[in-house]
C-alpha cells in the first residue's frame, strides 16, 4: 500500500512506525507592491484588481511534512495564514484525514509591502501539493491563497496577470513577460504610519479613475506586447499618483520630479504598503549613471536606505512558483 493510500484510509495514526512519511518544500518568492492596481470593468461588472511587480531579494522557505491525523502544526506559531492554507490544500487534493508539519523559513519583511503572507501561503500550498505528489493548476493555487489570506497577490503565477486579489480570479492574462526593468528601491512614508493591508478598507473610485484604469489596462497590454519599458513605466506612474487620494505618499510630487530629472522610465508603489520603485530601462546605455543619480537624489531627499533589483525577461517568468517532493523516508 502506497503511502498516500495509507494517509486516506488511516486517520487515527495507528500505523504511523509502518509507513513512510512524506515531505515536500515549496519557494515563493516576494514582491515589491503593484505596477498597476484599480477596479475594471468584467462582462459588464467592477472587479478589484492588481498586476504585481515581482521581486527576488527575499523569499519564504516551506517544508511540509504529511502526518496521519488531523493536527497542524506550523513553525513560527503566528503564521497562521500558512497552516491554514495547508488545511485547504490538504481538503482539496482528498487528504482531509490528514495532517501537516510546516516549517516556514522567511526572509521577507513583514508589513511593509513586500508580501510576506503570501509568500508563506503560496510556499505552503505548493509544499503540501509536492508533498502529495500532484500538482495544482494556477487558478487553483490562486482560489486556496485568496481562501487562506482573504486578499492576496498573484505571485504564484510565473508570468504577468492582472489579478482580482479579493476574489481569486485572473482578469486578463496577459501573453508577454515583463520588460527587462531595473529597479531602485526604497521606503515612503505614509500619512497614517505603517500600513497594514487587511486593515484598510477599500478604495472608492470615483467614475472618472474607473475609466482611468480601463486605459491604464489597454496601455499595460499594449506595452506588455511591444515589451516596452517606457510605456509599462508610465502606466505604474498614472497607477501610483490614482493611488495618491485612497493611500497618499509624503513627497509624491519630489519623487515624480525626480524620475524625470534622471532619466527613469516611471515610479512605482505598494497601493497597500510602503514600499516604492524607480523604474529604469535595462537596455539604456547611461543605466549605471541613472541609477547613481537616482540614489543621490533619494538620499537628498532624506531616504535613508535602498536596495536595487533587476526584473523581467523569459529567463524569470517560472521564478516564482517552485517546489519539490523530496525523497520519501521512514
Amino acid at each position: 500500500m502506497t503511502t498516500i493510500e495509507t494517509l486516506r484510509e488511516r486517520s487515527d495514526g495507528s500505523r504511523v512506525a509502518r509507513r513512510q512519511s512524506l515531505f515536500g518544500v515549496g519557494r515563493a518568492l516576494c514582491h515589491h507592491g503593484e505596477l498597476l492596481q484599480g477596479v475594471f470593468v468584467v462582462d459588464g461588472r467592477l472587479r478589484r484588481g492588481l498586476l504585481t511587480l515581482p521581486c527576488d531579494l527575499y523569499h519564504a522557505d516551506v517544508r511540509a511534512k504529511l502526518v496521519p491525523g488531523t493536527e497542524d502544526v506550523v513553525k513560527p506559531a503566528w503564521r497562521v495564514r500558512a497552516l491554514r492554507a495547508a488545511r485547504m490544500t490538504l481538503d482539496l487534493i482528498d487528504l482531509a484525514h490528514c495532517g501537516v508539519r510546516l516549517e516556514i523559513e522567511s526572509t521577507v519583511p513583514v508589513a511593509h509591502g513586500f508580501g510576506s503572507s503570501t509568500s508563506d501561503v503560496s510556499g505552503a500550498i505548493r509544499a503540501v501539493a509536492a508533498a502529495a505528489g500532484t500538482r495544482l493548476a494556477p487558478h487553483e493555487v490562486a482560489s486556496l491563497a485568496i481562501g487562506a489570506e482573504v486578499a492576496s497577490d498573484g505571485i504564484w503565477n510565473g508570468h504577468p496577470v492582472l489579478f482580482a486579489h479579493r476574489e481569486g480570479v485572473i482578469i486578463e492574462e496577459f501573453a508577454a513577460h515583463l520588460p527587462e526593468l531595473e529597479v531602485v528601491g526604497f521606503s515612503t512614508p505614509h500619512e497614517q504610519g505603517p500600513v497594514h493591508t487587511l486593515s484598510l478598507p477599500p478604495a472608492r473610485y470615483t467614475p472618472w479613475e474607473i475609466e482611468s484604469f480601463r486605459v491604464l489596462r489597454g496601455l499595460m497590454r499594449r506595452g506588455l506586447a511591444r515589451r516596452d519599458p517606457i510605456e509599462i513605466g508610465s502606466v505604474a506612474t498614472a497607477s501610483a499618483r490614482l493611488n495618491q487620494r485612497h493611500l497618499p505618499v509624503t513627497g509624491f510630487d519630489a519623487l515624480e520630479g525626480l524620475v524625470a530629472r534622471v532619466g527613469a522610465v516611471g515610479l512605482q508603489v505598494a497601493h497597500s504598503g510602503d514600499v516604492a520603485g524607480v523604474l529604469f530601462d535595462r537596455g539604456d546605455t547611461d543605466l549605471s549613471e541613472r541609477v547613481g543619480e537616482a540614489r543621490r537624489e533619494l538620499v537628498a531627499l532624506g531616504v535613508e536606505t535602498a536596495w536595487q533589483f533587476r526584473i523581467g525577461g523569459p529567463h524569470q517568468e517560472n521564478r516564482h512558483a517552485a517546489a519539490t517532493s523530496l525523497d520519501h523516508v521512514r
